[in-house]
């Protein structure tokens, strides 16, 4: 069982992890276009955040089962605690930025993607912060 969890672990890994850089990328991309065009290519990319959150999910999902047998010992590991208080994090500002996503497809976009932006990029960094600190813990 352990295998097919660390299978979803890191199915879930690429999902949430290639959607913050798909949206790197895509946003390097719309930087090239016209203000009008810019506003309505970017609400349209946001039906890839689908597949960050389920990402996510399924990282929180197999996350759980795969520490089984670090729950005692996590006292007395402070990495493991930064790297879920990490998650945590990381799951805030995913929220906040599918509400602000909600709200920018509601109307008023302009105003909601500049606030989204910033987000965005912590939570790369966030999540990049996360896998590192999985590696070094878990090697």
């Amino acid at each position: 069982m352990r295998d097919a969890m660390l299978i979803v672990h890191f199915i879930g890994l690429a999902m949430g992890l290639g959607t913050s850089f798909a949206f790197m990328f895509l946003g390097m991309a719309s930087a090239k276009m016209e203000e009008s065009e810019r506003l309505k290519f970017t609400l349209n990319t946001f039906a890839l955040s689908r597949m960050g959150q389920i990402g996510l999910t399924l990282l929180v999902i197999s996350g759980l089962y795969l520490m089984a047998p670090y729950w005692r010992s996590l006292a007395n590991s402070p990495m493991l605690i930064a790297k879920l208080v990490l998650v945590l994090v990381l799951g805030a500002l995913v929220g906040i930025n599918s509400a602000n996503a909600k709200k920018a497809l509601a109307g008023d976009a302009a105003t909601h993607l500049k606030k989204m932006a910033p987000l965005g990029k912590l939570s790369l960094l966030t999540a990049l912060a996360i896998v590192v600190l999985a590696v070094l813990i878990f090697h």
